[in-house]
């Protein structure tokens, strides 16, 4: 079985350090190979980034660059219609049969997970690791409690494929791609917020003005 691989997936519109540090520590925390940037075309479940998709890549690619362990994946921007995570995870298992995948979400949108589609099939194609804020339990419904507790993980389903769901605390930045768009167009600068690329590349190019 090959190592681990780590799935972020969001607009990143744009990339901060609220992503990237969480996504270093589960990095760690799980022995992935590596964990894989995958920035969404159109989200079904949210209003559409305001930055380009080409905007959107460059910003991730000069957030990580020299970082061997974090990959921008860009499949799909290549795929028409809505970006749902299903087909995203189809694809990958395509590629990579031998890997456990964990899919990686925040507490708020596994709360919100069966108005995904296809939802109930996500375990079949990868582990979920669901990053909760400490004092902060998740508000979850009858069905989703009962999916939560059926699925929860012990320390040696790290040999299986996929099937589990990880709850992982983290101290997450708080840190919003909102808050930020919000203070860019107002003349703040995002200066500490994200690496110093990605404010440069916002500067020059006047996004979120």
């Amino acid at each position: 079985m090959e190592k681990a691989v780590g799935i972020l997936g969001g607009t990143f519109d744009p990339i901060h350090y609220g992503h990237l540090r969480s996504a270093l520590e589960l990095l760690q925390r799980f022995d992935f190979d590596h964990i894989r940037l995958i920035p969404s075309a159109r989200p079904p479940h949210r209003p559409q980034p305001q930055a380009t998709v080409k905007q959107r890549v460059m910003m991730l690619h000069l957030a990580i660059k020299n970082n061997q362990h974090f990959i921008v994946d860009d499949r799909e921007l290549n795929r028409e219609g809505a970006s749902y995570t299903i087909d995203t995870l189809r694809s990958l298992k395509q590629e990579m049969s031998d890997s456990p995948l964990y899919l990686i979400i925040g507490s708020d949108a596994f709360s919100h997970l069966s108005t995904w589609h296809q939802w109930q099939q996500l375990l079949g194609l990868s582990h979920i690791i669901v990053m909760q804020r400490p004092d902060h339990p998740m508000a979850l419904s009858e069905e989703m409690e009962s999916w939560y507790q059926t699925h929860l993980a012990m320390p040696e389903d790290k040999s299986l494929l996929a099937g589990k769901i990880w709850p992982v605390t983290l101290t997450q930045l708080n840190i919003s791609a909102t808050a930020i768009r919000l203070g860019v167009s107002k003349g703040r600068s995002p200066v500490f917020l994200m690496p110093d690329a990605v404010a440069s590349f916002i500067e020059q190019l006047n996004l979120y003005q």
